[in-house]
């Protein structure tokens, strides 16, 4: 019996030690902060940032590829620009010339081609991802895709909007990084090319801009990237503003899952909007390009999207005027503050 009293008096105070001492604690060092321990599992962890560079066309074909050649550099076109783009995880633009070889330099004319070897100064600049949806990468056919496509793939660089039918235009471009996938899908407006540049099932092309293609390859898309990105080749061309397609097109885009629109094509800047659930870039003008005959056409901006838990955080916009007719130079405060002061904000989105 005294034994079974000492036991129980042994569990008292070695409850009381461990129960008691506990409860000591908890009221002498209650505060708020203790409690984020407790409900620590819920809190959702900050993911690192994740810098998106995004730039409008890139022609390097007519002057500006024949200016490669004068000074013997693939890169030159990328140079002035180089620090702003490969600051970016991942870095995107608009390819709007096939990468074909061919006999002659063509100065001038809407047929487009580019030296492969022009596919340097992607890589230099740190391109990871391109959009070939656009009015211009079926100038040299069937033919110009297949090598655009396998030129861009020999540089480890990612592609979607344009293949060997429509299966293949439609594939997205993925690219992980910081763990996290983005999802990347291209468009081109039907309205200013020929129905034979579209892909099909038995026909090269890019993939053109319709709602319910839109729609399905979002939902597809949704299974396998956190965050997914619509590029739109559309608009009307020299003009400050979008267009209704442009606009009906990219809302749709948001409706449906997308973060971001970027847009190109007109070449000139074009508003920002926030719309719903996302952010709509409706133009960033040209990039490099051979237009230098006014100063919209020069005057440009390099954007960078700062995402944080698969969301926009802050765009950032760097002014870039084109010299030379083929490179592009980040501006001063003075010149690219007048370059920024073109872009329109929409629904009071600040940047």
């Amino acid at each position: 019996m005294k034994i079974a009293k000492l036991i129980i008096s042994i569990l008292a105070i070695v409850s009381f030690l461990i129960f008691g001492w506990s409860y000591i604690k908890a009221k002498e060092f209650s505060n708020p902060q203790l409690y984020t321990i407790k409900t620590a599992p819920y809190i959702k962890i900050t993911e690192p940032e994740i810098k998106l560079v995004a730039v409008g066309d890139i022609m390097l074909g007519r002057t500006v590829e024949q200016k490669m050649i004068d000074y013997n550099d693939w890169a030159y076109p990328f140079r002035e620009t180089y620090q702003a783009t490969t600051t970016g995880d991942i870095v995107f633009g608009n390819l709007e010339a096939p990468l074909i070889k061919g006999l002659t330099v063509q100065a001038y004319g809407m047929v487009f081609r580019a030296a492969p070897q022009s596919g340097e100064g992607l890589d230099y600049g740190g391109f990871n991802v391109i959009s070939l949806a656009n009015n211009h990468i079926n100038n040299q056919g069937a033919e110009g895709i297949a090598s655009t496509i396998e030129n861009l793939e020999q540089l480890n660089i990612a592609h979607t909007g344009a293949g060997q039918n429509l299966q293949a235009a439609r594939q997205p471009a993925i690219i992980q990084t910081k763990n996290t996938r983005f999802g990347f899908l291209a468009y081109t407006d039907n309205t200013f090319t020929s129905q034979y540049d579209e892909a099909t099932d038995q026909r090269a092309g890019a993939l053109f801009m319709k709602h319910e293609i839109l729609i399905e390859d979002i939902k597809y898309l949704q299974n396998s990237a956190d965050v997914i990105i619509i590029s739109m080749h559309a608009g009307n061309e020299y003009s400050p503003q979008p267009s209704q397609q442009q606009i009906d097109f990219a809302h749709t885009a948001i409706d449906n899952g997308a973060k971001l629109v970027i847009g190109h094509h007109p070449h000139v800047l074009q508003p920002i909007e926030y719309y719903g659930q996302g952010y709509i870039i409706y133009s960033l003008g040209n990039f490099i390009f051979d237009q230098m005959w006014s100063e919209p056409t020069r005057e440009s901006a390099i954007a960078e999207i700062i995402f944080q838990n698969n969301e926009i955080k802050k765009i950032n916009l760097l002014p870039i005027k084109s010299f030379d007719y083929c490179q592009p130079r980040v501006q001063s405060e003075g010149i690219g503050e007048k370059i920024l002061n073109h872009i329109p904000i929409l629904n009071d989105f600040t940047f």
